[in-house]
């Protein structure tokens, strides 16, 4: 349970219909298995210590008598294990019988979630046999000694991580238009466990699917989902075991249909909790829920879900396709607008053969397009300076040739010499004021040439240089536009590779592809032997670390220590056996340095220029980071000099 995570389980253990002794050994030895996985949420299937197809034999005192001296016997198993455990069972109370979902754990039934929708139509008879179930709590007595409440509002929640709240519903709950599961999150549950007995026909997997994505999205939860499986009777109709956990809309885990497979994987409740705090239409309910306590050693939690290491960029090929198509038109559509509001004709962009430009040149591009301006009116400007290379010249020069756009070539060279005359900065002193010299007489150039032409001056700098401040201060910093503020580095490469892959040119997509094979540069030192001396991810850490980082401290509002640790797995050796990619050491180094830039360079991003939104993470000062430019980051680093320590 370190860090918020919480290992879960939805399993389907093969049963017999009406055989309630038979299913208490497959439940037992599932509970088992669950135990050696070290998983502390396990649920069952609706109804599954009788079966759920047992049609009028529920009206059959023997078989409820039974059902509940079995559930206390499963009970009396959970005694000594750390875990949660939800199974389906019938209960009669005050000459009604109920479909419930048992709460068990440390030997003892907590309570029972009684089935709040009962179905009766097509294939379900449900109301044949079960009542819907009270929302507020009564006491039932199991047996003589055991009394527990029943009903549909009740939240379990463990002593060690009161911060974890669990609630359950049962299959067609779900599928209803107001799912009782709604009520529960607004009430505080953040992880819904769902006891189902959904039967299979022809496209239902992908509804069904659908139901569990959208709703641990719409309440910002983890959702469990188990459902009955082989076993029940298939009279009319066949159950398939479709399992799936699910957290903030993305599925983490889904058994193979027909095979009755159990699934585990961790839910991670301190970013549900995160993301609801941010999320001010999240509001509580005044629903009255009582809380039920309960016992949980509070252990570490190994990871065994997939951690994305590149969370900006789609993973699937066509689904990365679709994005890099989307943000394009995000990003042409809002230079549209602001063209079109200026009755500009006329935009400017410096053009220096690498990536954030050729991005940058691309959109502006098409935003002309979608005006139906001539290209001639994209003013693309090639500064060389000390520390351009014939490659990347070239590439600009034919890069803006093949877009026919409007060519223009300034050499900076002398005009820097003349300012650096003018304030005693010597040439041979390769410092900071050499490099960014240069940096701000480009966009001197590029601003002056907006006056003239009546343009404006299109921005290149891209989020994840923003996120470290690795730009120059009024320099490469500024502009009347920056289309690429909210695009990070690791999605600037694909947007630029989906553009070569697509643009059916084949001399332009040659150029884009050597654009996406030179090193990230802003090539303001002198060429070593006519190589690029200076890159950029040997000064400040490689990209894909930085825009992880980036993501997790923005996006889910993580510390350092966690962010550290999802970087270890995403990175290094934890994640499918693989070898690592980056030491612990690695790692931190530049967690290190992304900490204390992201805190000293926010004065940069503090007065950024207009530009458009297209993702989950932003750092516009008008949008989604409102964050002081002298913040302190010592809370950070010092958990990090912690995990220095450790190492």
């Amino acid at each position: 349970m370190k860090d918020g995570f919480i290992k879960t389980a939805a399993v389907t253990p093969k049963i017999r219909v009406a055989d309630p002794v038979y299913n208490r050994d497959r439940i037992m030895e599932k509970i088992e298995e669950a135990e050696k996985e070290r998983a502390v949420v396990v649920v069952f299937p609706e109804l599954c210590i009788t079966g759920y197809t047992c049609g009028d034999l529920f009206l059959s005192d023997p078989l409820l008598e039974e059902a509940k001296k079995v559930l206390i016997q499963i009970a009396e198993d959970t005694a000594g294990k750390n875990m949660l455990v939800f199974i389906g069972v019938p209960v009669a109370y005050k000459g009604r019988l109920y479909n419930t979902a048992a709460a068990l754990a440390n030997g003892k039934v907590l309570g029972l979630v009684p089935k709040h929708c009962i179905p009766s139509y097509n294939e379900f008879y449900e109301t044949r046999h079960f009542a819907e179930g009270m929302e507020e709590p009564v006491e039932i007595a199991l047996t003589e000694e055991v009394k527990v409440p029943m009903g549909c509002r009740m939240i379990f929640s463990p002593d060690s991580l009161p911060e974890l709240k669990i609630c359950a519903e049962i299959c067609e709950d779900l599928w209803a238009p107001n799912p009782p599961s709604s009520s529960h999150a607004l009430a505080g549950a953040n992880l819904i466990v769902n006891l189902s007995a959904s039967n299979e026909i022809t496209g239902k997997d992908r509804y069904r699917k659908s139901l569990v994505e959208g709703q641990s999205a719409r309440l910002i939860c983890g959702y469990v989902y188990a459902s009955a499986g082989e076993g029940e009777s298939t009279t009319d109709v066949v159950f398939s075991g479709h399992n799936m956990i699910a957290e903030n809309g993305i599925l983490l885990a889904e058994a193979e249909r027909f095979q009755n497979q159990s699934i585990y994987t961790e839910i991670d409740i301190q970013r549900l909790n995160g993301q609801r705090r941010r999320m001010t239409t999240f509001q509580e309910g005044i629903y009255c829920y009582r809380e039920i306590s309960f016992h949980l050693k509070k252990e570490g939690t190994n990871l065994t879900r997939f951690v994305d290491p590149m969370p900006f960029v789609p993973e699937d090929a066509s689904e990365r396709q679709k994005r890099c198509e989307e943000i394009l038109s995000i990003q042409s559509m809002g230079l549209k607008k602001r063209l079109e509001h200026t009755h500009c004709s006329c935009a400017v962009v410096g053009s220096s053969g690498g990536l954030d430009s050729t991005l940058a040149l691309l959109v502006t591009v098409r935003a002309f397009d979608l005006l139906g301006l001539d290209r001639k009116g994209i003013k693309a400007v090639t500064m060389p300076g000390f520390g351009t290379t014939d490659r990347t010249y070239d590439n600009a020069v034919h890069f803006i040739q093949c877009l026919g756009t409007d060519f223009l070539e300034v050499d900076i060279k002398e005009a820097v010499r003349v300012h650096f005359a003018d304030i005693g900065q010597q040439e041979s002193n390769h410092d900071v004021t050499y490099e960014n010299g240069q940096a701000r007489e480009r966009t001197q150039i590029l601003m002056d040439i907006a006056n003239k032409e009546n343009g404006m001056v299109i921005g290149t700098g891209d989020m994840s240089e923003l996120a470290l401040g690795f730009a120059t201060y009024n320099g490469d910093h500024m502009s009347m536009y920056g289309v690429n503020a909210s695009v990070p580095k690791t999605l600037v490469r694909h947007l630029v590779g989906y553009y070569a892959d697509t643009c059916q040119d084949g001399q332009l997509k040659g150029i884009l592809k050597d654009i996406l094979d030179t090193p990230v540069s802003p090539e303001l030192l002198p060429p070593e032997h006519g190589k690029i001396s200076q890159k950029t991810e040997e000064l400040v850490g490689p990209y894909e670390l930085h825009d992880f980082f980036l993501y997790h401290m923005l996006r889910s509002g993580f510390g350092p220590d966690k962010i550290f640790r999802l970087a270890l797995y995403a990175f290094g050796t934890g994640q499918n056996g693989r070898e690592g990619k980056y030491a612990p050491e690695i790692i931190l180094k530049w967690l290190k340095t992304f900490i204390r830039r992201f805190f000293s360079q926010q004065f940069k991003r503090s007065c950024l220029p207009d530009g458009p939104k297209v993702g989950t993470v932003a750092v516009s000062p008008r949008g989604d980071l409102r964050m002081p430019s002298d913040a302190s980051a010592d809370l950070w680093m010092k958990r990090l000099e912690k995990i220095q320590e450790s190492l």
